[in-house]
């Protein structure tokens, strides 16, 4: 006897019938046939596939736009984590599980943090308390012509400059101050995401490359793995050495003030380490805020300190960092520079730090990529 023709059957009913034997496990997944397959040079077909291309690029390109603050976010987190992952990498080989290694480097940064702010914050308090009580000082040295501060008024008029800017421009300044108030909370909320952003991501770092490997082909994947942990190590060296010389250029802001006698030593140390994690521009400007402050001590202190600065510019630039930073990165100034200026136009501060190994992972793509390419061609 043959069996029913299943075309000849309830539609719904045999449909639901497959339903149930699929959600029970049940169903032959053989059962059927194909239908006929889609003729790919239809007009109907391409013209369809070309609007659906340029809907998936139209919407990604609007994606990318919408969400450019968090994803620089989540790229910043990323770049910090695979700069502490030489230091976990190290722990591991010592023969510490890899959540233990991170929690070790998490818990030294947290140590270190909270040691540098309980030794900051009170001289930094009483430094900026000292600062507003010595406006009423300054202030009448600005309108001293035996002082230096009187003399340059004198010359420029700045006491003139800034009544007239608080007249006419207070309503602006005042929203200003509320904008700046709305302003440090985003950024202490941006913090907090990229520090946990940063944890996770120290933790699957492994998995993380992993799973960006495995989506290169097969027959190119030992290339792209040697180049991504080369890329691995400029990043690591560069954030590590960054960090380094970042707190000399503190310290040595901190010692100097302290021995010539500028103002608020600390609150200028902090100032110049966070200013100089900014390459090539970074100490500068903390060396000119420092060179300002030096004025109302005397002017030959000022003339020093801008001495001491170009000098500390130089030492940086051609000893600390070619021995600290310089053999793992291998970018030369010229294209440094022009990588922090245009990091900088493009995103900002965040721009700036990345742009140096940005340039070092695309030299070394360019030296082992594409210049081989070309020699051959």
């Amino acid at each position: 006897m043959r069996a029913p023709d299943n075309r000849l059957r309830d539609p719904e009913e045999r449909l639901r019938e497959v339903v149930e034997a699929a959600s029970e496990g049940k169903q032959d997944r053989s059962v059927g046939r194909p239908g006929k397959a889609l003729n790919r040079r239809s007009p109907f077909f391409i013209g369809m596939s070309a609007a659906a291309g340029v809907a998936v690029a139209f919407g990604i390109v609007e994606l990318i736009v919408k969400a450019r603050s968090v994803l620089v976010l989540i790229g910043l987190a990323l770049f910090i984590a695979a700069g502490l992952d030489p230091l976990v990498t190290w722990l591991c080989k010592r023969g510490l599980p890899r959540w233990a290694a991170v929690l070790t480097v998490v818990g030294a940064l947290l140590a270190l943090g909270a040691g540098f702010i309980a030794a900051a914050v009170p001289p930094l308090a009483a430094q900026t308390t000292a600062l507003v009580h010595g406006l009423p000082h300054y202030m009448r040295e600005l309108k001293s012509h035996n002082s230096h501060l009187g003399r340059l008024n004198a010359k420029y008029h700045i006491q003139q400059h800034l009544s007239s800017l608080l007249s006419s421009r207070g309503t602006t300044l005042i929203g200003g101050v509320i904008g700046a108030g709305a302003m440090v909370i985003s950024v202490f909320a941006s913090l907090i995401l990229v520090a946990v952003l940063t944890v996770y991501f120290l933790i699957s770092m492994e998995k993380t490359k992993l799973f960006a490997y495995r989506l290169i082909p097969q027959s190119r994947r030992d290339r792209v793995v040697v180049l991504g942990e080369e890329i691995f190590t400029k990043v690591g060296g560069y954030v590590l050495g960054n960090i380094i010389t970042s707190l000399i250029a503190g310290l040595g802001t901190f010692v100097w003030s302290l021995a010539l006698g500028i103002p608020y030593p600390v609150l200028l140390g902090v100032a110049v380490a966070i200013l100089d994690l900014v390459p090539v521009i970074g100490s500068t400007i903390g060396g000119a805020i420092v060179t300002i402050v030096a004025l109302t001590v005397s002017l030959p202190v000022a003339i020093g300190t801008l001495v001491f600065y170009i000098a500390y510019r130089l030492a940086e630039d051609y000893l600390l960092v070619p021995k600290i930073i310089g053999r793992t990165v291998e970018v030369p100034a010229i294209v440094s520079l022009i990588a922090v200026v245009i990091g900088g136009v493009l995103l900002g501060i965040i721009g700036a730090l990345v742009a140096i190994p940005a340039a070092a992972a695309i030299s070394l793509l360019l030296h082992e990529v594409t210049f081989p390419k070309q020699d051959n061609s």
